[in-house]
């Protein structure tokens, strides 16, 4: 009878956890590196410390609606972020690689910190933006890491 309970209470156990469904927050870090020649541009690593609810900024609108109303986004804007200089990739000289493994360190930093706070990274995202005409000289790496954690 004991064996019996046992195998039951097990099996209990075994469905429970089949459809138990994790419930994770995440967290987006954003890396900006400029590729602007020169040094002029601004590399930044950035992550937010505040939140938003979508839904407060969602409307469903008809092609008459988008043509009346323009909405007002100062409250979408968030103040409390945290802002981590990085290096550009080229200064005057040209590309700088000692800059790329300097964003590079600082970067795997912010990585160590957030799995050390119980984050695991969940998915990376990386895009170019440049206009690539003649003589064009404006360009940015973004890459967005997107952490996760259970609630």
């Amino acid at each position: 009878m004991k064996k019996q309970l046992l195998v039951f209470a097990l099996f209990l156990f075994g469905l429970q956890a089949t459809f138990a469904q994790d419930v994770y927050e995440y967290q987006i870090v954003t890396v900006i590196e400029s590729i602007v020649p020169n040094g002029l541009g601004r590399s930044r690593m950035l992550s937010t410390n505040e939140t938003r609810d979508y839904k407060q900024f969602t409307s469903t609108r008809s092609e008459e609606d988008n043509k009346r109303n323009k909405s007002d986004r100062s409250e979408i804007r968030v103040k409390g972020f945290d802002e981590t200089k990085l290096l550009n990739f080229f200064n005057i000289g040209g590309i700088r690689f000692q800059n790329i493994v300097a964003n590079d360190a600082i970067v795997t930093s912010k990585i160590n910190t957030m799995a050390s706070e119980g984050w695991e990274l969940a998915f990376v995202t990386s895009g170019v933006e440049s206009v690539g005409g003649k003589g064009d000289n404006n360009g940015i790496y973004v890459t967005r890491y997107t952490f996760k954690r259970k609630k």
